[in-house]
């Protein structure tokens, strides 16, 4: 049982207000939702405290993001696999809590002043944060396979996939797991 709470590294609970914080923070920077915010819990649990490696985090976010759901699904696999179920308690737990109590307060405020400039001025100014934010995150979640050829064919095959058509990203999940499969990118 011990094992399956904590996971298999037998984390203690300063590691686990650690991850509580981290993703509390990082829900509140979230625009655009949790997965722009995962170059940064990238570089957290695998470049400052090695709880994962770069493959293991990748694959977290891959297959969270194949399956169906929210999609801050992610979060709670990058929770379970540094620290079993109360890895997913805490990461859920900070992503969801801070930006949900700031989200419903922010769209009472902003509901009460839709038409004045201000929040005019300011939803325009969230698409290109949110759009560079989610470039980050490609290119932190491509970082494994990046030196090669079939991966940087396939990453702006996909962009202009989704922004030309209305193929479902599950396809090109599957484009993908072709591609790697048959070790073209990887």
């Amino acid at each position: 049982m011990n094992a399956l709470w904590f996971g298999a590294h037998g984390l203690d609970s300063g590691v686990l207000l650690a991850l509580f914080l981290h993703f509390g923070m990082l829900s509140l920077l979230a625009i655009g939702g949790a997965i722009t915010t995962a170059p940064d819990m990238q570089r957290y649990v695998v470049g400052q405290h090695g709880w994962l490696t770069d493959a293991q985090f990748t694959s977290s976010v891959a297959i969270a993001q194949a399956a169906p759901g929210p999609n801050l699904l992610f979060v709670a696999v990058v929770g379970w696999n540094i620290a079993g179920l109360a890895g997913v308690v805490a990461t859920l737990a900070g992503s969801l809590l801070p930006s949900t109590t700031l989200a419903l307060a922010a769209s009472r405020y902003g509901d009460r002043r839709r038409d004045s400039r201000a929040m005019k001025a300011f939803s325009a100014g969230m698409a290109p944060l949110t759009l560079g934010l989610l470039l980050a995150t490609g290119w932190v979640l491509t970082s494994p396979v990046r030196d090669s050829w079939g991966a940087l064919l396939l990453v702006p095959f996909t962009v202009l996939m989704l922004v030309k058509t209305k193929l479902s990203p599950v396809w090109l999940v599957a484009v993908g797991a072709v591609v790697g499969a048959l070790g073209w990118a990887g």
